[in-house]
């Protein structure tokens, strides 16, 4: 049986490992983690003897087949609940993370399958994050960033790469929401900041909110 503390660090180094590659230092786990590197070592040292990564001192991490596996499952609970908080409960996307890092720990298989099936097997998150499957396999999308258009460039919104609640109310304030089509009307050399146009409204967004919305061109 897995402790909520053990699945989260499993599912903090799924996401340093999606980044990355090579072995994850202690040092990234626990800049992720927020806490302190002594206390990641003494969690990875649990984790390594449930066989759920393979631990090299002072060299790092890397997950087995059965840690990716089930931090994948984990991932998998969380966006689905995502998915029905705000399809379901009318939640908004700024205010679904915490509550789906609570259910996420909820450990009946038979319930996350039915709550994937009724909500018709989405394959996206209201982040636009991809939800991985029952088996742990995620869609590669090719998705680009904003900021890697150019003047005249158009796409669809799809994703965010910042999920925090202060981002997601800036784009609700600016009426940037994901399935809108996006063009950038011109791009300032200074600084990177961009003219877009959203449906119909046009206005100014630096580069710095431009890395991190995810368009399909």
């Amino acid at each position: 049986m897995m402790t909520f503390s053990e699945e989260n660090y499993l599912k903090a180094i799924y996401h340093i490992s999606d980044r990355s590659e090579g072995d994850i230092s202690t040092n990234a786990i626990a800049e992720q983690m927020n806490t302190k590197a002594s206390s990641v070592t003494d969690m990875v040292k649990k984790l390594s003897e449930k066989e759920l990564i393979h631990y090299k001192p002072y060299k790092g991490v890397e997950l087995t087949q059965e840690g990716k596996l089930m931090a994948a499952n984990i991932i998998r609970k969380h966006r689905l609940w995502e998915v029905f908080l705000v399809e379901k409960l009318n939640f908004t996307w700024d205010e679904v993370h915490d509550v789906a890092e609570q259910l996420e720990h909820i450990r009946s298989e038979k319930l996350i399958n039915q709550l994937d099936a009724f909500l018709g097997f989405p394959k996206r998150d209201p982040h636009g994050d991809p939800i991985p499957d029952k088996e742990g396999n995620i869609s590669n999308y090719a998705d680009v960033l904003l900021a890697t258009l150019g003047k005249g460039e158009k796409g669809i919104i799809v994703g965010v790469k910042d999920s925090s609640s202060s981002f997601l109310k800036y784009l609700d304030k600016q009426k940037i929401a994901l399935g809108k089509k996006i063009k950038v009307l011109d791009k300032e050399p200074f600084d990177n900041s961009m003219k877009i146009r959203v449906n119909k409204e046009e206005f100014m967004i630096s580069q710095q909110i431009a890395n991190n919305i995810y368009v399909k061109k």
